[in-house]
């Protein structure tokens, strides 16, 4: 992520100090970019040699530096994307705080952490604080969801979301609370296609044929076996946590045994679907103790479509009562961060035109 948001800037024409106190980290950072702005390139059509200047010219405007503290020198923007550990990111947050001049804006990328717990941390300037929530692959994903803590200031928040558009990505603003916008109102996506599995409602292929059927470029399995059992699981449980523990959202047991078996997905050749090498992913299957036998007359694919749908829009509409996010950057965000055809809002205001 460190690296894609690190094109993202460079693209833009942004001088990019980048530090990682890995061995090598910088150096595969710095492959990688070069590598995605090849892509870039050839996605704009440029010919060699004028793509050969263009990717010489944004690696120009990259430098490594030796030390965290050395990254905020007359920097207007410093954006962490370090692993996903309270602890690790406030020692991070006090070090670059301390360093920092007071017109510097601190960002954290974190997907999960209370952005307000780690302010906490820059003790100095808390209210300069805020998330960057970028989606992965950052150069590809035009989302950002801009989140405020409990101290950030408003110009901060007015400052980053002029720098993200100049960017040429999409803001929406996102409360600090449990998953943001995304990982929270997308988490039925998953769960309740879960549920449907766990009750025998439907079977997980024909869940899948019925949201890419529905215009989502995945079904929900697909996505979890993508994205990694293990990675899923982790932001359920964070997100159910974080709101206390709600039926709703309540982890499947069916992840858990994935999870607990090594079962997680693509990167392990086997989640839902197993993945032989030069063949088509085929059904894996499932104990039968974590889920009862389809029942003879199942779900049919409007239905099922209807009922995940539906548990989207109701934590959506849940989400903007609590203040999340407005109904417009919801839909944006749902959209442009998962991919939906069309936000929870919209899809529940042409539902119920078309009921009338």
């Amino acid at each position: 992520m460190g690296a894609g948001i690190a094109q993202v800037a460079l693209e833009a024409g942004w001088q990019v100090r980048l530090h990682d106190p890995l061995a090598g980290a910088v150096d595969r950072a710095r492959d990688l970019i070069a590598a995605g702005l090849g892509r870039r390139a050839a996605k704009r059509g440029l010919y060699a040699a004028a793509a050969g200047r263009w990717i010489a010219g944004a690696l120009g405007r990259l430098t490594a530096v030796p030390a965290a503290n050395e990254t905020v020198f007359k920097a207007d923007l410093v954006i962490e994307s370090i692993v996903e550990d309270l602890e690790a990111k406030r020692a991070l947050f006090a070090t670059l705080d301390s360093a920092a001049a007071p017109g510097t804006l601190l960002a954290t990328n974190t997907s999960a952490l209370a952005v307000t717990a780690i302010a906490e941390a820059a003790a100095l300037r808390p209210e300069r604080v805020l998330g960057l929530h970028f989606f992965n692959p950052a150069p590809v994903l035009a989302l950002v969801e801009v989140v405020a803590g409990a101290r950030t200031a408003p110009s901060a928040i007015a400052t980053a979301v002029r720098i993200v558009e100049a960017w040429g990505r999409t803001a929406v603003h996102s409360t600090d609370s449990p998953g943001f916008i995304v990982n929270r109102v997308n988490r039925p996506f998953t769960i309740e296609a879960l549920r449907m599995v766990e009750s025998g409602e439907a079977r997980i292929e024909a869940i899948d044929d019925a949201m890419r059927g529905d215009g989502f470029p995945m079904g929900p399995f697909e996505l979890m076996d993508l994205v990694g059992l293990d990675v899923n699981l982790a932001a359920a449980t964070s997100v159910w946590e974080g709101l206390a523990r709600p039926d709703r959202l309540r982890p499947s047991g069916i992840q858990s045994w994935l999870v607990t078996n090594g079962r997680l997905g693509r990167k392990a050749g086997l989640g839902f679907y197993s993945y032989a090498p030069g063949q088509n992913p085929a059904l894996a299957p499932l104990p039968r103790r974590l889920a009862r036998p389809v029942r003879s007359v199942p779900l049919d694919r409007a239905q099922i479509a209807c009922r995940i749908r539906s548990a989207v829009a109701t934590e959506a509409a849940l989400a903007m009562v609590a203040g999340v996010a407005s109904e417009g950057d919801i839909d944006t965000a749902l959209r442009l961060g998962a991919a939906h055809p069309e936000g929870p809002f919209a899809w529940a205001r042409r539902e119920a035109i078309t009921r009338t």
